[in-house]
């Protein structure tokens, strides 16, 4: 599998590649292998769900190649992205098949920053075809009883080594690097000093021996600033030239050069003397007391940034706490991480990572009066770390330390001034916590407070407003002798799913029924309200001619004035004498399929929408209702997509329907549902109501 992604990147020309497999239950996809960039970079990516905006979360679930061609693409299509990794790369995503049923996992292909904005031919070739050979790795692997899962860490493959010079060679170069003016140094693609001259060493105000082996940021504190960190990232994903000046403390300006390669980064280093060098100031930490344990600073901004561009996604609670999770643990150097609300005077685990669902079922469900660390952070909204458990015990003599792990950072959960949870994180060593560490964890707890607050407050609202719409749609359809009914309805995917569809079913007599289908204008309360009026209006009027009823319903609504107006078609059927009358109110035309599987879209004379005009009348048009006849009433979300002419998605419907002989009427109403949200992205509710004669009912 590593050979063949990464001999896939080579022949495509990539810089970059990932590949992605799923979990054991296909939500998430952890990366799995990498090569070409360090795993520093890669940690925020490490996991990433299936519904995520993420381009190889959509590559993979709707089965296609996602190419983005530029910086500009990125932001547009993928804010995310776009925000987190501001740099000059192309970036083409792309699932791993599997002999046509869903696929395996994805792998991701970055190009330097000169890539033109199209994907060639040939690379596209590559592409799929090196994803091909991985999947067909990993069925021969599943068919040999030893299935390739994603490792608990991903595999980073080390860049192939340079030639490695004889003696004489050797002494050239050096000799060649130090002739040069200024200094050079060579970091590896973590961003690690490799190699540094002397006069680099001078330069930076510190020794080759101190410089070896560590990142200049954590070497140097005045180089640990958002400035010289985010032009290594941007050198390192681009792998175009960077130049940048920093101030070397006093008032020494340096100016440094980034030339970077699929094997690490040049670096030339010169002394700037332009006017007011002195006095010139660019980011820097020149009153930083020393190297500081946890993330350089450039880093946490990096987390806190990505980790509130995905928060500002998360709809619901669940969200909020997969998300945190996701982010935290990989990017933080965490080892576990527990998420805790109050409820009922207690806290609740709603989220965890790295610890085990045993653990964590010891702790739930305490008390907010207990005297624990989360407790504490809860009460005080202040939080506590603790470097190690020697420090936590002599806080907390009683705590009994059941996860093995050696330091802890106990954080409150505040929104809007009132605490709502704790957040602990654990990690597997102990750990000095700077006064920079924990102001970012700090703001980290701030930002999932508010995220989960606002969650949970919509969960709230989403759940009372799913049982407003349940209360006003009827509960069942009645039995009819001879009829076969089934209905749906699917809310909105956005929004706060209380919509004014509506649909209902009416027994005149044994052998006469009305059926009724309508959409009120908007996506509200006040709309739902309306279509329980609308649908009691109906109701109260069903026996009379449909024509009768429409215009019944129409003066109410304008008495009413509710400023909404509301499409609606009703059908009455007589089945003895095998006869329908049908009126409309603007509303999208039914679909008529008969016994022989002939299936029409019945466009019958138009009448004004309900709520317009106190004096709209509404013509009736009558049709056959033989044996074996299958009439369809639908809202317009089950046809109307953004792009599509509604005409063309009505007559899909129509021919979609005419496929379906003669399935049970609940199994097609499921067909008719699916083939809409399949089609493309729906903004608007579904409501379809389906009735045939000469069936039993199911």
């Amino acid at each position: 599998m590593e050979r063949a992604l990464d001999g896939t990147a080579r022949a495509a020309g990539a810089s970059v590649g990932l590949l992605y497999l799923p979990g054991s239950h296909g939500r998430v996809l952890y990366l799995a292998t990498a090569c070409g960039v360090s795993r520093e970079l890669t940690a925020t990516w490490s996991r990433v769900g299936r519904e995520d905006p993420i381009p190889v979360a959509d590559a993979v679930r709707e089965d296609r190649l996602v190419w983005l061609g530029g910086p500009e693409e990125t932001a547009r299509r993928y804010p995310r992205l776009g925000l987190v990794v501001p740099y000059d790369f192309s970036l083409a995503a792309a699932p791993i098949p599997h002999e046509g049923t869903r696929a395996l996992g994805g792998v991701v292909l970055l190009w330097p920053g000169s890539h033109p904005p199209r994907l060639a031919p040939r690379e596209r070739h590559v592409i799929e075809t090196g994803c091909l050979r991985l999947g067909n790795l990993l069925r021969r692997a599943a068919e040999e009883g030893r299935p390739i899962h994603p490792p608990a860490r991903p595999v980073v493959l080390r860049p192939p080594p340079p030639p490695t010079p004889g003696p004489v060679e050797a002494a050239a170069v050096l000799a060649f690097a130090r002739r040069l003016p200024g200094g050079s140094c060579a970091l590896d693609l973590s961003g690690r000093i490799t190699f540094v001259t002397a006069e680099a060493a001078d330069l930076l105000g510190s020794s080759v021996r101190d410089l070896l082996g560590v990142l200049p940021w954590e070497a140097l504190p005045w180089m640990d600033t958002p400035l010289v960190e985010d032009h290594y990232r941007a050198a390192a994903i681009s792998r175009l030239p960077r130049s940048f000046t920093a101030l070397r403390p006093p008032g020494r300006l340096l100016r440094f050069h980034l030339y970077p390669d699929d094997s690490g980064i040049s670096v030339r280093i010169t002394e700037d003397h332009g006017a007011g060098a002195a006095t010139r100031h660019t980011a820097s930490a020149a009153d930083a007391p020393g190297p500081a344990a946890g993330p350089s600073r450039a880093t946490a901004l990096y987390h806190l940034m990505h980790l509130a561009a995905t928060l500002t996604e998360a709809v619901h609670a669940r969200d909020v706490v997969e998300r945190a999770a996701d982010q935290l643990v990989p990017a933080l150097g965490a080892q576990a991480m527990a998420l805790l609300v109050v409820e009922e005077q207690r806290l609740h685990i709603v989220g965890y990572r790295g610890y085990t669902a045993e653990l964590m079922a010891r702790f739930d469900g305490a008390p907010t009066d207990s005297d624990t660390p989360t407790t504490y952070v809860l009460r005080e909204g202040s939080p506590v770390f603790f470097p190690d458990a020697a420090t936590l015990l002599a806080a907390y003599p009683s705590a009994v330390i059941q996860d093995g792990m050696g330091a802890w950072a106990f954080l409150p959960l505040i929104a809007s001034g009132r605490p709502v949870g704790s957040l602990v994180l654990a990690y597997g060593r102990p750990r000095v916590f700077a006064p920079g560490e924990r102001a970012v964890l700090t703001s980290i707890a701030g930002l999932i407070a508010q995220a989960l607050d606002r969650a949970r407050l919509y969960d709230s609202t989403h759940q009372l407003s799913r049982s407003l719409q349940t209360g006003l749609l009827p509960h069942t359809l009645p039995h009819i002798p001879g009829l076969d009914v089934a209905a749906r309805y699917l809310p909105a995917s956005r929004g706060l799913d209380i919509g004014g569809d509506f649909y209902d079913v009416i027994r005149i007599d044994e052998t006469t029924v009305a059926a009724a289908i309508g959409d009120v204008q908007g996506h509200n309360v006040t709309a739902a309200a309306l279509m329980g009026q609308v649908r009691t209006a109906v109701h109260a009027s069903a026996g009379a001619p449909p024509g009768e009823v429409l215009a019944r319903t129409n003066r109410l609504l304008t008495d009413l004035d509710p400023g909404l107006f509301t499409s609606c078609l009703y059908v009455q059927i007589d089945l003895a004498r095998h006869h329908a009358c049908l009126a409309t109110a603007g509303h999208p035309p039914p679909l008529l399929r008969r016994a022989d599987g002939t299936t029409e879209v019945l466009h019958l004379d138009p009448g004004l929408l309900l709520g317009i005009d106190r004096e709209a009348t509404y013509p009736v048009t009558e049709i056959r209702f033989d044996p074996g006849t299958l009439l369809a009433l639908y809202s317009d979300g089950l046809v109307e997509t953004p792009g599509t002419d509604l005409g063309d998605a009505i007559n899909a419907a129509a021919a979609q329907l005419s496929r379906s002989h003669d399935q049970p009427l609940a199994a097609l109403a499921d067909d008719l549902t699916r083939h809409a949200q399949q089609a493309g992205p729906r903004t608007d509710d579904i409501a379809l109501l389906l009735l045939r004669y000469g069936h039993a009912a199911h």
